[in-house]
């Protein structure tokens, strides 16, 4: 039998410490789906947000495009303004923390919105009020594993979210795939408490906009309103800027616009 020479013993060595640092460093996956969980949280805010938006509802019946100014604070205030068009303008949402308040300009008047309308329609849109100011938090208000899906593409991550005992929500799970890459999302299935699909999100038009690789346009498809699709298109964002602490206020939902 021959004897390991000193430089083997070495480079034996030496491997053996190199796959140990490797273990040490190394994600395990519960720490892959934390950052992949808290990017979706985060995906469209940061520190603070400003941005300026398009939704465009489409139904049977009718068609309409909403343009729109959005700030955020981290993940407990958002206020929003419609400003075109005329019809609705002025119209506006505050979030702060657990409470929500409508502006409606044509009556001068300042609603608060109850938590069991946090999963209500957003002006006539397929978006939910808690979809608009982000009440829910994946990642403190769901638990989450990944799946395979029958159909799988090796570039995807799959995401299944269950909600909390507590957590106030119609959602019985959602489903989500997402890039291996960045970790960005692709879609969004939504489930009711009877295992059906109700909603499909896609996530489209990847852009470096405000210095943050986000998809730009989020297509909303109610899986039983047939005829019924809700686009949600980000014209301009910035992200981590100074903003006044007045946005959020009560004062500032109902002064003339």
């Amino acid at each position: 039998m021959e004897r390991v020479s000193d430089m083997q013993k070495t480079l034996l060595w030496i491997t053996i410490a190199c796959l140990i640092a490797g273990l040490a460093f190394a994600e395990t996956d519960s720490e892959i789906l934390d950052k992949i969980i808290a990017k979706q949280d985060e995906l469209y805010r940061s520190s603070t947000s400003h941005a300026f938006m398009e939704m465009s509802i489409t139904t049977p019946n009718w068609e309409r495009t909403l343009e729109m100014e959005a700030w955020s604070e981290g993940m407990d205030k958002s206020f929003i303004v419609i400003n075109a068009p005329a019809k609705e303008k002025g119209t506006a949402t505050l979030r702060v923390d657990e409470e929500m308040w409508n502006y409606l300009p044509k009556t001068d008047k300042v609603m608060k919105i109850p938590p069991s309308m946090m999963m209500s329609s957003w002006m006539g849109s397929d978006f939910t009020n808690d979809d608009l100011v982000r009440e829910t938090s994946l990642k403190e208000d769901y638990d989450a594993e990944t799946f395979l899906p029958e159909q799988i593409d090796d570039e995807l991550i799959y995401i299944r979210l269950t909600p909390k005992e507590d957590t106030p929500t119609v959602w019985g799970k959602i489903e989500f795939a997402v890039r291996k890459s960045d970790y960005l999302p692709v879609w969004q299935r939504f489930y009711n408490e009877r295992n059906e699909l109700v909603r499909i999100i896609e996530f489209k038009e990847i852009k470096n906009v405000g210095g943050k690789t986000i998809p730009t346009v989020m297509e909303l498809i109610p899986q039983n309103k047939v005829g019924h699709k809700t686009i949600v298109r980000y014209i301009d964002v910035q992200f981590d800027i100074p903003l006044d602490p007045n946005i959020f206020s009560l004062r500032n939902l109902q002064k003339t616009r």
